[in-house]
């Protein structure tokens, strides 16, 4: 090989380790940029190229070379996931597309309160939609009320409102199966209905758990001998939930859970009930109680007779 070639060579050589010095300087340099990003990112199904596309539309400084380094790191997660920072550089950017954890919700229902205004506090703090949270609850819930047992669930981020309000109501149902099956009960929705509506009613009497059993008494009483209920709290139903009981309420309302003026129990759930409520239901205490009234310290003064539970009341005005 002669000199002049061999020069040729050794100058294509130098020229191209100075090209990849070139890249791979410029490649640190790019990767160690910031990115800015939500500590909550959405990631789509579909490719790394579709990914990508989707994350440069909302905004994202990212483009086809983060494609190939993309494909080099892993494969991206999908859904909402945590990234927690909002300035990282880009290869930490990329690699919490690949490593970081579900973003996970917790959804509270308190016992007592009704699936509207449940339904209404969603859609405020989660961006839901109303409207489609109540379309899914009346597709999958057997009852009008109380499909959905009060407690804490944990659920992903973005979740839809079908989805959501089929998981909360299958979660429920199974817990339901297996009150009856403690209690030694067939379970049906036929049936079970009754135990929610009664344990409604003794969710919104009850000043605490301890008293649950009693109420329960009073209302099968007085069911048994065709008295009217004659309670508040079934009017604190739907929409009235946290609304004040008032005379021309109780005048102006003719559905059934106006037990002032219908004979028996509403035609369905008052509200949510707490597994507590739903024991007492299926167990409530033995008693000859009739009455009862909300004394001083907060909690009920239990009778037997009117006259004694007039003497109560006039004690605890």
């Amino acid at each position: 090989m002669s000199t002049s070639r061999i020069n040729r060579w050794i100058t294509w050589i130098a020229w191209a380790e100075n090209i990849a010095v070139f890249f791979i300087i410029a490649l640190a340099f790019y990767i160690m940029q910031p990115v800015r990003s939500e500590k909550s990112l959405y990631i789509p199904r579909g490719s790394i190229t579709e990914i990508i596309a989707h994350l440069r539309k909302k905004g994202y400084d990212v483009g086809f070379v983060d494609r190939y380094l993309l494909r080099f790191i892993g494969t991206p997660q999908r859904g909402w996931i945590a990234v927690e920072k909002t300035v990282l550089n880009r290869i930490d950017f990329l690699h919490k597309l690949t490593n970081s954890k579900a973003v996970i919700d917790k959804i509270t229902l308190i016992p007592g309160e009704t699936t509207e205004i449940f339904f209404r506090t969603l859609a405020k703090r989660y961006d839901m939609n109303a409207t489609k949270l109540r379309e899914a609850y009346r597709h999958y819930s057997p009852y009008p009320e109380a499909g959905i047992l009060p407690d804490t669930y944990f659920v992903p981020h973005g979740i839809s409102e079908k989805n959501l309000v089929k998981f909360l109501v299958k979660s429920s149902e199974k817990r339901y199966k297996k009150l009856a099956h403690d209690f030694n009960m067939t379970y049906t929705p036929q049936k079970w209905q009754k135990i929610l509506t009664v344990a409604s009613i003794v969710q919104k009497e009850a000043a605490n758990t301890e008293e649950m059993p009693l109420i329960a008494s009073v209302v099968y009483n007085r069911l048994k001998k065709k008295m009217r209920l004659q309670m508040d709290g079934t009017l604190n139903y739907g929409i009235y939930s946290h609304v004040k009981v008032t005379p021309k309420r109780i005048k102006d309302d003719n559905s059934t859970f106006n037990t002032y003026k219908h004979k028996g129990l509403p035609d369905s759930p008052v509200s949510t009930v707490s597994v507590s409520a739903i024991k007492a239901a299926l167990r409530p205490a033995k008693s000859d109680y009739l009455y009862f009234v909300k004394n001083r310290s907060g909690t009920h003064t239990f009778s037997k007779t009117f006259r004694q539970h007039r003497k109560e009341i006039k004690r605890n005005k």
